[in-house]
């Protein structure tokens, strides 16, 4: 991966305060693949760690814990071979208590390919912080993993002997506009706003995938290279990406296959239905799974009743109303384009710029940037210290039926209804723009019978080109203030 390092202050900053505190601490880094995990971890603890171990993928307990037992062996190479995961923590814990005083920082990497089968790697691991380690003050234990699931339910919220024993977990989340744009300048690309919200909308801010990107190239010609060639190295990222994430990746493949094909979210039941899934507790850890990584979102629908919205109340509403709704480029751009490519096209992208395909695309993906700068919009609005929750909304009124793909709520009894739309110019409203925003609005009025003010707002690339048929729109927001 290129040694740029961009941004992560947050992320820096909290992790060196946990290894300077005067306690021993458990810290878990986790986020999806390649999105920078182990890149931060190095860039903080550079080479003062006092043990390292990576895990290593698809192999046997044997092979990972003789991998395991050389990180200690470098040191202490008198130190015989452990069978069994409780005696490779004990040497480990052996080999620590030989250095001098002073925190020891022990980094443990891919941790959760070392917990394979019947391997009590767990148990191991348990003993080691229970019984050792959390007795001490100088220990500052990071694990990370890519497969986010392992890490959430055996440690995070691990119900056993590690129960809230993780002290600090730190989820690392793919780039937004911003750290793109700073990404690419410090590399030399002379992109537009546009150009980098198009890279943004196809490879979802994962810094990998960003630094696959070849500056003498377009970013059309890139995503033919990296994806659609046939030795591509995102060429099969989709299957690689969730088979990093969960050890049986296929229903969870099903879930965002049917979220795919519906923008604004399906509720559980409908999900259980196209996917013929079982209505169970292993599906419900599915549905958190895939949150946790960032895939999905889930939300509760914005109903009125009697002038009195619901939404506000959501403790009090069912759970079969909650919607959840796929919020990731890279998935997205998967079903949408690269399933429907010629089979060994690789200038697919590149001759399907102005396509159907291509349109339908960008108006899906520019709605999914919008709702994952959420912040960034509110910023634009002035609204940033107002609590706000964000909708899709569906409704029916006695003339017709409409939906808006995102409704900003805001406390202070405002609603901000937003139309996204994607151009390569200053957006000319038409008549029937005119109409159709028109009628969304009277539809969601006469529908939720709200009381609030409501706001529309126009979200795109460069603004509105005004004329007669733009005097609905409120506010506009242009997309260079969605990098902030």
């Amino acid at each position: 991966m290129n040694k740029i390092f961009i941004g992560r202050e947050k992320e820096q900053q909290l992790l060196k305060e946990y290894i300077d505190s005067d306690q021993s601490e458990f810290i878990a880094v986790y986020g999806r693949r390649r999105v920078g995990k182990t890149f931060l971890i190095q860039k903080v603890i550079g080479d003062g760690y006092a043990f390292y171990a990576a895990g290593m993928n698809k192999v046997s307990m044997r092979i990972q814990l003789k991998n395991f037992m050389q990180g200690i062996k470098k040191h202490r190479p008198e130190m015989p071979m452990a069978t069994t995961w409780l005696d490779a923590f004990l040497a480990l814990e052996n080999y620590l208590e030989s250095l001098p005083e002073g925190k020891k920082i022990v980094f443990i990497d891919e941790m959760p390919w070392m917990d394979t089968p019947r391997s009590n790697f767990i148990s191991g691991l348990e003993h080691f912080w229970n019984s050792w380690a959390s007795w001490r003050d100088d220990i500052k234990l990071i694990v990370c993993g890519s497969a986010t699931s392992w890490i959430i339910n055996n440690l995070i919220k691990n119900k056993g002997g590690l129960h809230n024993r993780v002290t600090h977990k730190i989820p690392l989340k793919p780039f937004r506009l911003k750290e793109c744009r700073t990404y690419f300048e410090a590399r030399g690309f002379r992109l537009s706003t546009k150009q980098i919200a198009e890279c943004y909308m196809v490879l979802g801010g994962v810094p990998f995938y960003l630094s696959k990107m070849n500056k003498g190239e377009s970013v059309a010609q890139n995503i033919d290279r990296l994806v659609f060639a046939d030795d591509g190295e995102l060429h099969d990222e989709f299957q690689s990406l969730y088979d990093s994430l969960y050890k049986n990746a296929a229903n969870h493949i099903k879930i965002v296959t049917a979220l795919a094909a519906k923008g604004k979210g399906l509720t559980r039941q409908e999900i259980i239905e196209k996917t013929k899934l079982s209505d169970n507790g292993k599906f419900s850890l599915m549905l958190e799974e895939l949150e946790s990584c960032g895939f999905i979102r889930s939300y509760e629908p914005f109903i009125m009743t009697n002038g009195r919205q619901a939404s506000q109340n959501a403790e009090q509403r069912k759970s079969t109303d909650t919607l959840y709704q796929l919020i990731d480029a890279f998935t997205l751009f998967h079903f949408q384009v690269a399933k429907k490519a010629d089979a060994h096209n690789a200038h697919f992208w590149s001759n399907n710029q102005n396509s159907h395909i291509y349109s339908t695309w960008s108006g899906l993906s520019f709605e999914m940037l919008c709702l994952n700068h959420v912040e960034q919009i509110k910023m634009a609005l002035g609204i940033s210290g107002i609590n706000a929750n964000v909708f899709s909304w569906f409704g029916k009124g006695d003339q017709r039926s409409a939906q808006i793909d995102m409704l900003i709520d805001r406390a202070d009894k405002s609603i901000n209804i937003c139309e996204m739309k994607f151009w390569n110019k200053p957006y000319t409203m038409t008549a029937q723009d005119e109409d159709d925003i028109e009628g969304k609005v009277s539809t969601f009025l006469e529908s939720t019978r709200t009381d609030k003010n409501v706001i529309v707002t126009m979200i795109t690339t460069k603004g509105i080109d005004r004329n007669e048929h733009s005097e609905c729109i409120q506010r506009e927001i242009v997309l260079d203030e969605l990098f902030c």
